[in-house]
């Protein structure tokens, strides 16, 4: 997949997840197999009001193939003007997020509740590829409560997008019930642009699955959560690296940019991801849901993962 001068050498992309997709777990996701990597949700308006945490959110690591940064908000006007932001100069890709179904950014008329109003989500798209100067894309839902994917999809593509991502699932779902396919697999008929899938890829079955829709990528969320490896996996490479070397290097890339104590409480969930199936992780997951440093997590992960 081609887009602009943008040359994807392979069709799986790290999903852009708030509070998730740090730059040490796109590192690890990028070395063992993430052939691109999306940035967490960036607010536009912060970007021109608390710009320092814009700055610590769009940190990223030289090994990120290709790095793409999720934008959103709801005033045309003020997403242009973020895109001028210097910190998003890194990003080779903008993508814009009108599929987020989190009640704090929906009520705002961000995320998918731009799908409720769809002439100011042509708007929005216009005047990012008006500004932007890298090709723009954007995720959505299959719509807020009922699937209107492919009247937006056309719409995206119609308003510029140049490429589009498919979540199968509703806004009003949310994470529950399962990723709709065959509505992935309609639209990409229904469009010329390039699909990306989502939804559901935890495993070899259910990549081979969505690729089965025609879609020109895969995009993988929860199922690397605590998992980078999956990438190296679904390339049909079987994972027998140390896992808790992983854990250390997501950890030390962290460390490395931010403070501890932050840190602290922020890693727990992710520690808590990585044990998850993992012979004798339930003795320790009260342990480290309440571990007050990170060195006295390593100890009990590294003692999980020694064998």
């Amino acid at each position: 997949m081609k887009i602009g001068n943008v040359d994807f050498n392979g069709n799986l992309i790290l999903a852009p997840m708030a509070g998730v997709s740090d730059v040490g777990f796109r590192e690890v996701c990028s070395i063992l197999g993430a052939d691109a990597t999306c940035s967490e949700m960036l607010s536009c308006r912060a970007m021109l009001h608390n710009p320092k945490k814009t700055d610590l959110m769009t940190i990223s690591s030289s090994y990120e193939k290709i790095k793409i940064g999720q934008i959103f908000g709801h005033e045309p006007e003020i997403m242009a003007q973020a895109l001028s932001y210097p910190a998003l100069e890194k990003y080779q890709i903008m993508d814009i997020n009108m599929g987020c179904p989190a009640p704090k950014i929906v009520k705002n008329g961000e995320g998918s509740a731009l799908m409720g109003d769809i002439n100011l989500a042509s708007q929005i798209i216009q005047t990012c590829v008006k500004n932007s100067k890298v090709p723009v894309s954007v995720k959505f839902r299959l719509g807020i409560n009922k699937d209107i994917s492919l009247d937006f999809g056309r719409m995206c593509e119609e308003s510029g997008a140049s490429y589009i991502t498919l979540h199968g699932r509703t806004a009003e779902m949310g994470y529950s019930g399962k990723a709709d396919y065959e509505a992935i697999a309609r639209l990409k008929s229904a469009v010329k642009i390039p699909v990306i899938g989502n939804g559901d890829v935890t495993d070899k079955e259910s990549y081979e699955r969505m690729l089965q829709t025609g879609v020109d990528g895969v995009m993988i969320g929860r199922g690397a959560q605590g998992r980078p490896w999956i990438f190296q996996e679904l390339k049909g490479k079987a994972f027998d690296g140390d896992k808790f070397e992983v854990i250390k290097r997501h950890v030390d890339v962290l460390r490395a940019n931010y403070d501890e104590d932050w840190l602290t409480l922020y890693l727990r969930k992710h520690f808590l991801w990585y044990v998850s199936g993992e012979e004798g992780a339930s003795k320790i997951r009260l342990q480290l849901a309440t571990s007050p440093s990170i060195d006295e997590s390593l100890k009990l992960l590294k003692e999980i993962f020694k064998n």
